[in-house]
């Protein structure tokens, strides 16, 4: 019987692997006035709307809206500022309903 071929993991799992991995370590939270707890985990069920073409879920949009006054704390971290500035964070953005930050 032959081995099954051993393939790497493709590019696309791996960015999304990177990306959990980086909010994760970031989980830092910060409160802020109005009474949110800023922690990047919070927006976890938006990594596959962020790294891919998928539509944002429900789920996505409500901690998007929720996480809203964290934004401009996220963009300026250098461990997260790649995936929120990306075209594909900006698209979920404005799919949501959420006016992207100028900070």
């Amino acid at each position: 019987m032959a081995n099954p071929s051993h393939r790497s993991p493709s590019p696309r799992l791996l960015a999304a692997a990177l990306v959990a991995v980086l909010v994760l370590l970031s989980a830092d939270r910060v409160h802020v006035a109005e009474a949110v707890t800023c922690a990047a985990t919070e927006l976890s069920s938006c990594l596959s709307a962020i790294t891919s073409s998928a539509a944002p879920s429900a789920l996505c949009c409500s901690k998007l809206r929720e996480q809203r006054p964290c934004l401009c704390g996220y963009i300026k971290d250098p461990n997260l500022q790649q995936y929120v500035t990306s075209p594909n964070a900006k698209r979920v953005a404005r799919t949501c309903g959420v006016t992207y930050p100028t900070c």
